[in-house]
């Protein structure tokens, strides 16, 4: 058995945590074993799932390029380690240093794994741009989600594309948890404008909210399903609170039947100032909803005619007349799309599996 290390901050349930999940779930876990190596103390939402599959959790402080407490730590850890042969990192600008401890523990393949267009900009931005440039130094394998992503992480698209790939069936479009979900929430006859991801700036919350102010005063039975949870949701729901929607504005936190909420969606609004692709949209599809996404989403993750873009720069009301032409969209079976563009999980986690067997037995 090849087991593999992947270098994570936490395993929560985020779009990049999410699609590990979906690998590690379909890979032969006979032959691949997933490890993973978080940057928290605290256990993370698919801790329990990834130790009954039989990967094992380790946990370092929180990545500080500038503490040699730190790097003693990383190092110690690759020294007690020498089982890792395949290193698989997913911290974007920042893998460059534990692929470089890494490399120093004569690692012998080391991955880096593109999964976005942007960083956030804030006072760590000079400092992960920096980063990034040192990333090829220590790798033998890039990644990325997309070509847009892995030349904007490593400044070429000759990179290995690993989909964002989703189980099918399990977000395939049905009539019936369709209804059992809208009455399971209050939503019964409710034109459903839905969205799901962490609550962070690059998500676009506010501006979501602002777009829903406008479809309420045309469709006042409008309702805004918002599934997640992180640092920017108190201020959501603070103006939430100030617009007067309490009432219309469902908050669900964080949940593990992300397919049965998007059947209860009429469409799906996912305004991202920038994404690597966004599983979430990948998702929606195959649920068979029509999608209003911001013209910064990568063209790969339209898989579909669902999908219709606008321009961030665009007003509220541009926005929720293109959301409302959607009311009352024929909801339709896209899983035949979705596998055709290399989406069915089934299929790309046997491609995953073949190289890191290949890689393991030509460099071990």
């Amino acid at each position: 058995m090849v087991r593999v290390l992947h270098i994570v901050t936490n395993m929560d349930r985020g779009g990049l945590e999410t699609m590990l999940m979906n690998y590690y779930r379909h890979v032969d876990r006979e032959k691949i074993q997933f490890d993973f190596l978080e940057h928290r103390r605290d256990r993370a939402a698919y801790d329990d799932e990834i130790e009954s599959l039989g990967g094992r959790i380790f946990r370092l402080p929180r990545l500080n390029p500038l503490s040699s407490d730190y790097f003693h730590a990383l190092n110690a850890f690759f020294a007690a380690h020498p089982e890792y042969r395949i290193v698989h990192s997913h911290l974007d600008c920042m893998s460059a240093y534990p692929l470089c401890a890494a490399k120093n523990a004569k690692v012998p393949v080391r991955i880096a794994h593109a999964h976005s267009t942007s960083q956030d900009r804030n006072w760590k931005l000079v400092f992960k741009l920096i980063s990034k440039k040192l990333i090829s130094l220590y790798t033998t394998d890039l990644f990325a989600c997309s070509a847009d992503a892995g030349e904007w992480m490593f400044g070429t698209k000759d990179v290995h594309i690993l989909p964002n790939a989703i189980d099918i069936e399990r977000y395939a479009f049905n009539l019936l948890i369709r209804n059992q979900t809208k009455k399971a929430l209050g939503l019964d006859d409710a034109f459903v404008i839905g969205h799901v991801g962490r609550f962070s700036a690059v998500k676009n919350h506010s501006f979501l909210t602002d777009v829903f102010v406008q479809i309420k005063r045309q469709e006042p039975n409008s309702k805004l399903l918002l599934v997640g949870a992180g640092s920017e949701m108190q201020a959501v729901q603070q103006k939430v609170k100030a617009l007067g929607l309490g009432a219309d504005v469902i908050f669900t936190g964080v949940r593990n039947d992300v397919a049965d909420l998007m059947q209860a969606m009429d469409v799906f609004v996912f305004p991202s100032l920038y994404e690597g692709l966004g599983i979430v949209l990948i998702e929606a599809q195959a649920a068979g909803l029509p999608c209003v996404v911001s013209d910064t989403i990568p063209q790969e993750a339209y898989l579909t005619d669902l999908v219709t873009a606008e321009k961030l720069s665009s007003s509220v009301e541009k926005w929720a007349e293109k959301i409302l032409k959607k009311r009352d969209f024929p909801r339709t079976d896209r899983r035949d799309e979705i596998a055709a563009h290399g989406f069915d999980i089934t299929t790309e986690a046997v491609k995953l599996q073949e190289f890191y067997i290949n890689a393991y037995e030509q460099n071990c």
